[in-house]
């Protein structure tokens, strides 16, 4: 099928919640139409301000109009202070990181503890780069688990080399992969060293420009959260919802919103692959419905 441009409109490739069946359709209108058609955006990104320039650059390479509305800020958690000391004094065979806003936090940390060599494991490619970034000759990645989420963590972090684990990590963090260590014989300290709160001020006019766009995109539940409290379940339940991976899809899905996409491994690319499958289900749906 080809768009009203005489452009060929692009492939989706979408999955029906946690359906097991893919289908493969035409849009019938190409990305860069649909988002001279509006002047509303046709994707809203939420993450903390400072973390949607990649992203916002991606999209707007294949003629995607972003609106950028962080939705939730980072603050300190209560153990922030205790992490040097802990890093310092503590006997501790793992580090654990499972994000890189936790690995920011505890770089800093480090720093201050002054920088002890650790042994890292990190829960996905996307908070390894942070360290990477980094550079630190003292910190080693020991462990990547085979998927990005704390089940697999948890399930595969290797005993040989030791049962002390610190898990610094968001006060927001669920208990599963305290809880799935444990259950294997480690002995873990989490310290609760940031916090994610909704962001309090919004401008009126971006709040309302995202009322009507197409895809809201999010990387935590803290911003699922905070988008429904502020658009309503009703809203958001039309709006496709794209997320960064398994778990944040999770907690969409918990929340009620059905029409949720997400890549298999977490990181940029799959992310902007997950916001384009969702725009372009959207597109097809308005297509159809103007039919």
């Amino acid at each position: 099928m080809a768009c009203s441009c005489g452009g060929l409109a692009p492939f989706t490739v979408h999955k029906g919640g946690r359906d097991s069946s893919w289908h493969v359709t035409r849009t019938g209108v190409c990305l860069a139409c649909a988002a001279s058609e509006t002047k509303q955006p046709q994707v809203v990104l939420t993450r903390e301000r400072g973390k949607n320039g990649q992203l916002m650059q991606a999209l707007q390479q294949r003629g995607i109009s972003v609106l950028e509305m962080p939705l939730v800020e980072t603050t300190p958690g209560p153990d922030r202070d205790g992490l040097p000391e802990a890093l310092q004094h503590g006997a501790n065979d793992w580090v654990v990181i499972t994000s890189p806003e936790a690995a920011a936090v505890f770089l800093r940390g480090w720093e201050s503890a002054g920088k002890p060599q650790m042994r890292l494991a990190v829960v996905g490619a996307g908070t390894g780069k942070v360290f990477q970034s980094a550079a630190q000759p003292a910190l080693t990645i020991g462990f990547t688990p085979s998927k990005a989420n704390a089940e697999h963590l948890s399930a595969e972090l290797p005993l040989e080399h030791g049962t002390s684990v610190l898990y610094p990590a968001s006060a927001k963090a669920g208990s599963t992969l305290q809880e799935g260590l444990e259950q294997r014989g480690f002995k873990v300290r989490r310290l609760n060293t940031y916090n994610t709160v909704p962001v309090q001020h919004l401008q009126p006019s971006d709040v309302e420009a995202a009322r009507g766009a197409s895809v809201a995109a999010f990387a935590s539940p803290s911003a699922i959260k905070s988008w429904i409290g502020l658009v309503g379940g009703q809203e958001s339940a039309d709006v496709a919802i794209a997320c960064i991976g398994s778990t944040t899809a999770e907690a969409a899905e918990k929340q009620g919103l059905k029409k949720v996409y997400f890549p298999d491994a977490p990181g940029l690319e799959g992310f902007v692959d997950a916001i384009v499958r969702a725009l372009e289900q959207s597109n097809r749906s308005r297509v159809l419905s103007a039919a």
